[in-house]
C-alpha cells in the first residue's frame, strides 16, 4: 500500500471515529442527566431558569430556587435529603426537579 493511500484511509478512519462519536455523544448525555434546581452556588448555575437568571453562571444567590445545574439521573432527589457530603445543602433545603419558590433574587 502506498505512504498516500494509507495517509488517506487513516484520515478517513479518525473522520468516520470522529463523526460517530460526536452523533451518539448529545442523545447519550441526555439520557443521564436532569436539570436539579436549588443546589447551585451563586454564578454555577448551567443555565436560565427564571427572573433573575439569563443563562450559565448567572445566579446571583446560592441555592437560587429558580436556577438549575445538570446532575446524574436520579440523583437530584439526593440533595438535601442524605447526609452524604456531596448532597448536602445547608438548612432544611432540598434539591428539585421543577423551579423552587425559594431563595429568589431580590428584584
Amino acid at each position: 500500500m502506498s505512504a498516500k493511500l494509507l495517509s488517506t484511509a487513516l484520515i478517513a478512519g479518525a473522520l468516520a471515529t470522529a463523526i460517530s462519536a460526536a452523533s451518539t455523544t448529545p442523545s447519550a448525555a441526555a439520557g443521564d442527566k436532569e436539570k436539579c434546581y436549588g443546589i447551585s452556588l451563586k454564578g454555577k448555575n448551567d443555565c436560565k431558569a427564571g427572573a433573575g437568571t439569563t443563562c450559565a453562571g448567572t445566579s446571583t444567590v446560592d441555592y437560587q430556587g429558580n436556577a438549575w445545574k445538570y446532575v446524574p439521573t436520579g440523583t437530584c432527589a439526593m440533595y438535601g435529603t442524605t447526609t452524604k457530603a456531596e448532597f448536602m445543602l445547608p438548612g432544611d433545603r432540598k434539591g428539585g426537579l421543577d423551579e423552587l419558590k425559594r431563595d429568589l433574587p431580590k428584584m
